[in-house]
């Protein structure tokens, strides 16, 4: 599910041009390597005005990555890479903007199948289909400044001191994933 990006043509009007914002900056095809994979709200249609399409990949060598993400997207607006470590696990960030859109590229050594956002948006999209109301009450808050798992977590009663943790163990404990 989500291995491709074919569904946003379908999709609503901001999923349909992020799919061609996508199409012409090339990262599909240009990082195919990686495997990437585009998560968060936008493929589960509870994007907001502003929200960024988040790619994520599987990353090895993160030097050879730099380069090749450096040489395709440094000369668009506002570019900025970076490396950082979260939950313990080294990770590679790039941001640019391009056609209206905040790109970002997430890479870490570990299947895309298995990271965290896409397990995220799986829970999610699960718990949309499942809870009819849901979806307006999460992009609700998400509307008055909420990260989108903690909205999850709020409307659903969890945890929220880790929302992020809190939502994996919620769809873990439910057979989501």
């Amino acid at each position: 599910m989500f291995t491709s990006i074919d569904y946003l043509k379908l999709g609503n009007e901001r999923q349909r041009r992020a799919y061609d914002a996508i199409q012409k900056v090339g990262i599909m095809d240009n990082l195919a390597i990686y495997t990437p994979i585009l998560c968060g709200t936008l493929p589960i249609g509870i994007d907001v005005d502003g929200s960024d399409l988040d790619i994520i990949m599987e990353v090895h060598n993160f030097s050879r990555f730099r380069e090749q993400v450096k040489d395709l997207y440094s000369h668009l607006d506002n570019y900025r890479l970076k490396e950082v470590i979260i939950r313990d696990v080294p990770v590679v960030k790039a941001n640019f903007l391009f056609e209206g859109y905040e790109f970002e590229l997430f890479g870490q050594p570990q299947p895309v199948f298995e990271q965290n956002a896409y397990l995220h948006m799986i829970i999610e999209d699960q718990l949309i289909k499942c809870i009819p109301t849901l979806r307006d009450q999460v992009i609700s808050l998400k509307q008055r400044g909420y990260k989108t798992e903690p909205a999850f977590c709020k409307v659903l009663g969890l945890d929220e001191s880790d929302p992020y943790l809190s939502l994996i163990n919620y769809g873990r404990n439910i057979c989501l994933i």
